[in-house]
């Protein structure tokens, strides 16, 4: 059964998953705030993951979600800046929080990478 934290097998089987968002609850734009999406795992168009939400500027469906993307627990990853409204963000069965998009990694890496001002 894959992990849907991390899109990885867990056990024997599939090397690759398809995950079924299906049954993912979607969030509402209330939560669609800091406290709730830093950390969540967003999953690209194939369906693995692409990058973490590192924060947010604002909040809601006008906010900046920086992603970090690339590197090695947490080492060495690029902060891109992506359109709130191009992440569809849900909870699982389990209540974690993750986010799924169109973008892909090579996408996500080719983005100019995000500096603070």
């Amino acid at each position: 059964m894959p992990n849907l934290q991390n899109g990885r097998n867990d056990g024997a089987g599939l090397t690759n998953p398809t995950l079924d968002h299906s049954r993912h609850h979607k969030l509402m734009e209330h939560e669609l705030v800091p406290e709730t999406l830093e950390g969540a795992t967003i999953y690209g168009a194939d369906n693995q993951e692409i990058g973490k939400v590192s924060h947010l500027h604002g909040s809601g469906p006008s906010a900046q979600v920086i992603v970090d993307v690339g590197g090695f627990l947490g080492l060495g990853a690029k902060p891109v800046a992506v359109s709130m409204v191009s992440l569809d963000f849900m909870r699982d069965e389990a209540g974690h929080v993750h986010a799924v998009t169109l973008w892909t990694r090579k996408d996500l890496e080719d983005m100019p990478e995000h500096r603070h001002h």
